[in-house]
């Protein structure tokens, strides 16, 4: 694991828990937009994604654990997980400290927006989280979520074409019609916002997570029991 930021800042940081470095730039864009003087600490864990992919995610509780560890010895107010994928494995990890799935604004939003929910995503192991995610928020309204998996472009992210990354994931939504929101289950498919033409609202989740961990960190958002049904302090 790599981190990035100041450790030992006489004030707590928001920790960022990434499984790739191309996250990195683009919650500090977020932050430099919308959270100006807000410290950012970043753990970037490749390895996380790649053993939860090959043998779920609660292969990875543990290091997922020593990660959020780690991080609050760094100074860390509460954390934000950028990982759909091991998201809700962050939230149940029992921190001690606030800990957010970057997903679930996005979530609670595309519940608010109509039952017909389409969840899009290019790693096969989010779909699965996502779509539990959306559920929760429902809270035991009726919800109708379909799912999208555009299979050939992670391979293009890996490879580092960006560009065919973000078009593929772009197509892919464009076929949706009949839905009242689309959402774009991975950080990385953020881009493709601007370029989708569908009429039907598209979600993604980088500027609602970093908002919604930019307010636990400085204590002004929900209380920590609030912040899902899993996440919760120890001490």
């Amino acid at each position: 694991m790599t981190s990035r930021g100041d450790v030992g800042a006489p004030h707590a940081t928001l920790a960022l828990l990434h499984t790739s470095p191309a996250h990195v730039p683009v919650f500090d864009a977020l932050r430099d937009e919308g959270h100006p003087g807000l410290e950012l600490n970043h753990f970037v864990a490749g390895e996380l994604l790649a053993r939860a992919r090959a043998e779920g995610p609660e292969a990875v509780a543990g290091e997922v654990r020593a990660a959020l560890d780690r991080a609050v010895a760094a100074g860390a107010g509460a954390v934000l997980c950028t990982c759909s994928t091991i998201g809700a494995v962050a939230e149940a990890a029992g921190a001690d400290v606030p800990v957010l799935r970057v997903d679930r604004p996005m979530a609670a939003a595309a519940v608010a927006a109509g039952p017909r929910i389409v969840v899009v995503a290019t790693v096969e192991s989010t779909l699965e989280p996502t779509v539990a995610l959306v559920e929760e928020e429902a809270a035991g309204r009726p919800v109708d979520i379909r799912t999208l998996l555009v299979a050939d472009a992670w391979a293009r992210f890996e490879a580092g074409d960006t560009d065919g990354y973000v078009r593929a994931v772009a197509e892919a939504a464009d076929t949706v019609a009949d839905a009242d929101a689309i959402v774009l289950a991975q950080a990385s498919m953020a881009p493709a916002q601007h370029l989708i033409t569908t009429t039907v609202p598209v979600l993604s989740s980088p500027r609602p997570g970093l908002a919604a961990a930019a307010a636990a960190r400085s204590g002004q958002g929900p209380s920590q029991a609030h912040l899902g049904p899993r996440r919760r302090a120890t001490g």
